[in-house]
């Protein structure tokens, strides 16, 4: 069991919802329904935290952070991306993940985080993992949104290879050219909706917590999400190209704390390193091969190196006020 301020904490149980948190819908400015989960606060107010997950991914697989992140005294919020989970489908199916442009997920977050900030006590933190963190840091450099500090969990900011993004992108938009940007873009197993093998060695050494992932699949099918289509691919080329451009990350004046491992085989540690030495006020810790692509979902050696790092930079950066 976990202490907070001397009280001894029941084992945070992943594979149920909180009995202190609600589950509900936001509607974006064009009616759209977006899944989000809020926590209520039984215990003095440290501030409030919005998280996003990454790709293809849905917030009960970040229930373990979220709520220790409650226990720490944050009014904690998260919510899918639309499109996946449970925030409906773009693409032609329900397996394949597809987007015409990151643009539409940049207006739901804006629109979501001014909502939400009026609502809730500050400090303000915003936090993603993966694709998530893509997303909030081109909103920041973008100017949509005014955290009072972001966490990023292994953002995409590149993808793993030596390809170089140029080749990548033109090769992409080839193949929406040739073909329907909503087909998929890599297979991913014989029977869609079912995980391949290997998958566990891209994503956490921790089988437990791997595990938890494949249990709410069954238990909310509604959450399965295979392969990015083309037109996905293209268009994350397209955004993460433009993130680098010009001097927009030596502009974002905003703390940004970033967990990543050069072990990671989805997302480059290259251009993390590169924004983390481009972002005026950032912090990197990152993580070797005893790490995989969800940091925060690691062993515990690892994820509670990391939760420990992320909680001491929030005490720092985003004070009680």
């Amino acid at each position: 069991m976990s202490q907070v301020n001397g009280t001894l904490l029941e084992p945070i149980n992943r594979r149920a919802i909180p009995s202190s948190a609600i589950e509900t819908f936001w509607a974006a400015p064009d009616g759209h329904k977006i899944r989000r989960i809020d926590w209520a606060v039984e215990h003095p107010q440290r501030g409030s935290i919005l998280f996003f997950p990454g790709r293809g991914d849905n917030y009960e697989k970040y229930l373990e952070a979220l709520e220790q992140w409650h226990r720490e005294g944050w009014r904690v919020t998260a919510a899918d991306w639309r499109g996946q989970a449970g925030s409906g489908r773009l693409g032609n199916d329900a397996v394949t993940g597809h987007v015409d442009d990151f643009d539409l997920w940049v207006e739901d977050l804006a629109a979501l985080w001014k909502e939400w900030k009026a609502q809730v006590a500050g400090p303000h933190v915003l936090a993603a993992h993966s694709m998530g963190g893509h997303l909030v840091l081109r909103a920041l450099a973008e100017r949509r949104i005014d955290p009072d500090a972001m966490v990023l969990s292994a953002p995409m900011l590149g993808f793993a290879g030596a390809l170089p993004p140029a080749v990548g992108h033109a090769a992409a938009k080839l193949m929406c050219a040739i073909g329907d940007p909503k087909r998929q873009a890599w297979k991913w197993s014989e029977k869609p909706g079912v995980v391949p093998a290997g998958r566990q060695a891209l994503l956490t050494h921790d089988d437990d917590r791997y595990q938890d992932e494949l249990w709410w699949r069954e238990e909310r099918p509604e959450l399965v999400m295979g392969p990015g289509s083309w037109g996905w691919v293209e268009r994350a080329y397209s955004s993460m190209r433009t993130l680098f451009d010009g001097d927009k990350l030596e502009q974002v004046q905003t703390p940004v704390f970033i967990v990543a491992t050069s072990n990671d085989k989805l997302v480059g540690i290259k251009a993390i390193d590169e924004a983390a030495r481009r972002l005026p006020n950032s912090e990197i810790l990152r993580f070797g091969k005893e790490a995989h692509h969800e940091v925060l979902r690691e062993v515990d050696a690892v994820r509670s190196r990391a939760m420990n790092a992320i909680n001491d930079f929030l005490d720092r950066m985003a004070p009680r006020q």
